[in-house]
């Protein structure tokens, strides 16, 4: 073989060995993404501590946490939280309730993404317990009641862009989750 053609070879198997390590990253691009949120707070993605335990309640230090609920036309429930709003010390392990009711005739599915703004706070809002790390089932006209247990980390107090925050809003938006096609 010529050197000339070894090279052509080479050049094509690096090229071969390029495009499949690109088709890999971009499988992989929408969970790395997710984790790199859910560890960093970036664009206002909650932290994750299952089975964590909150610092303490911060005496003195509150913050008022909003709650939205929503879901896409297409999937049949009714969906909202208990309540609107909870004024919160920092630091202190916190629960709210939102319910959930299927009002078709059919058993469905839903699973459900979350948001925390301003965006600022997310990387200071964990969650320990939520029911958007699942999927979720209800027969017709079931209602089922999902806690979120979740604490504000009082160290928001030491960054320069979100100490002057007085709100955060937690939304949620339901998805239907589509079955597969059956083979047969």
């Amino acid at each position: 073989m010529t050197a000339l053609a070894q090279r052509n070879a080479r050049t094509g198997a690096l090229a071969l060995l390029l495009a499949v390590a690109m088709v890999g990253l971009g499988f992989a691009a929408v969970p790395l993404y997710r984790l790199f949120c859910q560890v960093t707070g970036f664009g206002g993605t909650t932290r994750m501590a299952v089975g964590a335990e909150a610092p303490g309640a911060i005496a003195g230090k509150t913050i008022s946490v909003r709650f939205d609920a929503n879901h896409r036309g297409d999937l049949p429930w009714s969906f909202a939280p208990e309540v609107r709003q909870q004024h919160i010390q920092l630091g202190a392990r916190t629960v709210v309730n939102f319910v959930a009711r299927n009002t078709s005739s059919d058993t469905t599915k839903g699973t459900a993404t979350f948001n925390v703004t301003p965006t600022q706070a997310g990387q200071y809002f964990t969650k320990i317990q939520c029911f958007c790390f699942t999927e979720q089932t209800l027969k017709p006209g079931e209602a089922v009641r999902m806690p979120v247990t979740y604490f504000v980390d009082p160290r928001i107090l030491d960054d320069p862009d979100a100490r002057d925050i007085r709100e955060i809003t937690l939304s949620y938006t339901f998805y239907p989750v589509d079955e597969p096609e059956k083979q047969g």
